[in-house]
């Protein structure tokens, strides 16, 4: 089957009901698959460093774009959705936008974009929206870690549990905790809530007692 004698081709398609219930369930059966495998209850247990902590996030994004390409394959035909694969690989490799997270919305744009040019508005549109609810609903509540250096000597529980408390009352979601008695050091990974700013989660822990105080250099997702 050719695109061009393809009867949901251009913005007809949006009237086609059918093509476009079996295109949202085809997205939506890819993304919670991929969340059952990258929201994994076991997941959080092993995270250790904040990349970890992203991989669930990378995960659905991708199961996303696999349904795109899937979807294009299998309605409009074997060529143009080896194209779309084709070019999506070639962003993947050969482009170095910093971030596994930039690289995703990368190619899911760059997708949208090939299929609104191939005459299929109605799944660009489609895409695009189910983009953006996953990047909404992953970028609201972002993942930290913050490195706790030059505490107070003998003081390392003590602070410990001072940096607990303040993260806790702002409703900070702690993953992971670690302490280094040898080198008076903490670390937390936690995820903030929704609509909260880093810069009043910064002001918070900068009121900690300068007993316990110490420098926090900030890694965020």
């Amino acid at each position: 089957m050719t695109l061009r004698g393809h009867s949901s081709a251009g913005w007809v398609g949006f009237s086609d009901v059918h093509v476009m219930a079996v295109s949202l369930g085809a997205l939506r059966l890819a993304i919670v698959l991929g969340a059952l495998i990258g929201c994994h209850p076991t997941t959080n247990r092993t995270v250790d460093k904040l990349n970890e902590l992203k991989l669930p996030k990378v995960y659905i994004k991708y199961a996303l774009i696999g349904a795109v390409i899937g979807v294009t394959m299998h309605d409009f035909g074997m060529v143009i959705g080896v194209v779309v694969f084709g070019i999506s690989g070639l962003i993947r490799f050969r482009t170095d936008t910093g971030f596994t997270r930039e690289t995703g919305r990368l190619i899911v744009v760059t997708l949208t974009g090939l299929i609104a040019g191939l005459g299929l508005p109605h799944f660009a549109v489609i895409a695009s929206v189910f983009a953006c609810v996953l990047i909404f609903a992953f970028d609201s509540s972002p993942a930290c870690r913050i490195k706790i250096e030059q505490l107070a000597a003998g003081r390392t529980i003590e602070s410990a549990g001072a940096y607990r408390g303040v993260l806790n009352a702002h409703g900070c979601r702690i993953i992971a905790a670690h302490r280094s008695f040898g080198k008076e050091r903490l670390e937390f990974v936690f995820r903030m809530p929704r609509c909260h700013t880093i810069d009043r989660l910064r002001a918070a822990l900068c009121e900690v007692p300068i007993e316990v105080r110490g420098e926090v250099d900030w890694e965020i997702e």
